[in-house]
């Protein structure tokens, strides 16, 4: 697995999550080597929803671009 931060080397850790159970709980996460970047479930549910409530760009028809007058024609006044 790479590390979506920094393309590095990505590792099974094992963390203490303390705060979001009842008691300690280990949970398996991924580590990155070089940076450590961490990503576990949660990260991964949260980055999802996140996604998929992102701004979708919408492609619209750009108007028809008037072609441009040729500068070498004789028809073109040129100012200095």
């Amino acid at each position: 697995m790479k590390c979506t931060r920094c393309h590095g080397l990505m590792v099974e850790d094992h963390l203490l999550d303390v705060k979001e159970s009842l008691g300690p709980m280990w949970i398996k996460t991924w580590r990155c080597v070089a940076c450590g970047n961490i990503v576990d479930p949660l990260i991964l549910k949260h980055r999802a929803a996140q996604a998929s409530q992102a701004p979708r760009l919408v492609v619209v028809d750009a108007p028809e671009k008037q072609p441009e007058a040729d500068p070498t024609s004789p028809a073109v006044a040129m100012t200095a």
